[in-house]
């Protein structure tokens, strides 16, 4: 998913870009091996309807040629090689989604963890902006009450 672009002009005419201010945990900036990246690749695909769509084709095309070609029928019914081939690409599929999901989970509890550290740094700030309204409050009951007193 591409950041959406958010520009500002500063106040002497310069353009700058917002995302480049926002800070992202050293960890989400590495890069990935070749087997990580085919791993997400393959677990993207193989979440799709293109992917749910082709295999049911293949499904369909393999009962069907089987079914129709009396003398090349080179599965009969019970379709024990369709059945070990889906078998095959389900076990290799498993791990390898697992795998992207694992790295996935852990994107995620490394975006928790950071976003829990910036609303608590947050919180701080807003607590603090508060304490300073409280005392301006103050000070301008306390000047309020001696033009009052005059």
């Amino acid at each position: 998913m591409q950041k959406k672009e958010m520009k500002k002009e500063s106040k002497k005419g310069q353009i700058y870009n917002l995302n480049d201010n926002i800070k992202t945990h050293p960890a989400l900036k590495t890069q990935f091996t070749f087997g990580q990246r085919a791993a997400d690749a393959v677990a993207t695909f193989c979440g799709s309807w293109k992917f749910i769509i082709m295999v049911l084709t293949y499904i369909a095309i393999w009962i069907t040629l089987n079914l129709t070609g009396f003398i090349l029928s080179w599965d009969p019914w019970p379709f024990i090689i369709l059945n070990l081939t889906l078998s095959c690409l389900a076990a290799l599929q498993a791990p390898v989604i697992l795998m992207s999901q694992n790295r996935a989970a852990e994107r995620d509890r490394i975006n928790q963890k950071y976003d829990y550290q910036v609303n608590r740094k947050a919180e701080r700030e807003i607590l603090k902006v508060k304490k300073e309204l409280e005392t301006i409050k103050s000070y301008l009951y306390k000047n309020l009450k001696e033009i009052k007193e005059k």
